[in-house]
């Protein structure tokens, strides 16, 4: 058992989007960045790189040990985290450490986690339980990993792992409910009973907000709009008020740069004139609705008009992504469902008992869970799919930021409460029985 009431907790959860970080007890995260990081090649030419390299031979030499083999200092790379990433540099790729969901590239998520420990929260790891969040669908081969990070080079005092649906539901005040967390890369709808996931009603899909930015891009280019990433320009007053747009000649910047910077203007188009449509989305219908504009940074204006409707769509329809030019490398939407069906299916592989009550609970969490009218339409098509007298009732917090960050705000909530200490799994357990002890004691 951990005593840990006297230091706060840390809570931590790296989604694929961003990542969440701050105090138990708190009521939103403190530390909020991207979970996508930069990376330099580095092949031992640059000073920095050489004096790291020099360093490192030498305490190598001072430890008896042989300095790194030229393989491994040909592919060192230096990673940016955080707001590093808004500078560009030259030959930065910009990669991410998650694929659908569960991290492939733990090296990465270590960069992330000592970022918010040492650079944003400005703590010692040492000192506090650290609480982290993991994906419903997470193995036990994936908690193992972490576990072991965290005990063997924070060296954290004790450690807790729960799953993004019971944060979710605990951060709405229930035991049980149904949790339809849409984020950056996946959409994954997980039954919560008495604060367990059912792990046989987990079902995912892989159009998340990103996906939805890819296709709103995609779209708008081939309607001829051109966006210009805001370090390729630069804005010349040439009388006052008024501007010229200078481009700047960069070409040593990496292709995924430049998407992840044009990815960045596209979703902010999303979030800001998106809404669900009331009824599915039909071209002919939609072809006149009136537009919105948008100034894009370059200073033009745009207008964007069925795509308001057509992009959020998606998430109900996977289909329609197949209509837009140029999205592909999803041969897999087209047998992905839609939310309304991934809800239905998932109550459905539950107990036949609380189907009712879970029905009644439908929790919306997630970045894209806040697109306007989603709440209205996810609730009328599962009310439309289910059986005959079932109540159905989508429930979704009315603030934007409580959504997007209710697997973080629940993980607060766990980690400060009286009754949560003795769940711990501690540094003194770990050392005795062993890093699979986890699974027991995180369910």
């Amino acid at each position: 058992m951990y005593g840990g009431d006297e230091v706060s907790a840390i809570v931590i959860d790296v989604g694929s989007y961003s990542c969440k970080a701050g105090y138990a007890g708190d009521d939103t995260p403190k530390a909020v960045f991207s979970s996508v990081v930069g990376s330099i090649e580095q092949t031992g030419e640059t000073e920095e790189a050489k004096a790291d390299k020099d360093a490192d031979t030498a305490s190598d030499s001072k430890n008896g040990a042989k300095p790194m083999d030229v393989d491994k200092a040909k592919t060192k790379r230096k990673l940016y985290v955080g707001q590093e990433l808004d500078f560009r540099r030259d030959h930065m790729e910009v990669i991410s450490p998650m694929k659908d969901g569960t991290v492939t590239d733990w090296d990465i998520v270590d960069n992330i986690w000592n970022h918010a420990f040492r650079q944003r929260l400005l703590i010692n790891p040492e000192e506090h339980p650290m609480l982290i969040a993991e994906p419903s669908t997470n193995t036990g081969q994936q908690r193992e990993k972490a576990a072991e990070l965290m005990f063997e080079k924070y060296k954290v005092p004790a450690l807790f792992l729960a799953k993004n649906a019971v944060l979710t539901s605990f951060a709405s005040g229930r035991a049980t409910s149904l949790v339809v967390d849409s984020g950056g890369g996946s959409t994954v709808v997980a039954a919560v009973h008495d604060g367990y996931v059912l792990q046989k009603s987990v079902a995912t899909s892989p159009i998340g907000g990103e996906f939805l930015t890819d296709c709103m891009m995609k779209s708008l280019e081939s309607k001829g709009v051109v966006i210009r990433p805001r370090y390729s320009f630069k804005k010349k007053e040439v009388s006052p008020g008024e501007y010229k747009v200078v481009d700047l000649d960069l070409p040593n910047t990496t292709e995924s740069y430049k998407l992840y910077c044009m990815r960045a203007i596209a979703s902010d188009i999303k979030e800001s004139v998106c809404r669900v449509p009331d009824t599915a989305f039909d071209e002919v219908a939609y072809a006149n609705v009136p537009t919105t504009s948008y100034e894009l940074p370059d200073g033009q204006t745009i207008e964007v008009g069925a795509d308001r409707f057509k992009i959020p769509d998606i998430l109900f329809n996977p289909s329609l992504s197949q209509t837009i030019p140029g999205v592909d490398g999803f041969a897999d939407t087209m047998s992905s469902r839609g939310l309304p069906r991934m809800v239905i299916d998932s109550v459905n592989r539950c107990d036949v008992d609380i189907r009712k009550e879970l029905l009644s609970s439908i929790l919306l969490s997630g970045g894209s869970s806040s697109i306007l009218q989603l709440k209205e339409r996810l609730e009328k098509e599962v009310l439309e799919e289910s059986s005959g007298n079932t109540r159905v009732k989508v429930l979704a917090s009315g603030n934007s930021v409580e959504r997007r960050f209710s697997v973080w705000i629940g993980g607060s909530i766990l980690a400060s409460l009286g009754s949560f200490q003795q769940m711990w799994f501690s540094k003194a357990e770990y050392e005795e029985h062993g890093v699979s002890y986890i699974q027991r004691k995180c369910p």
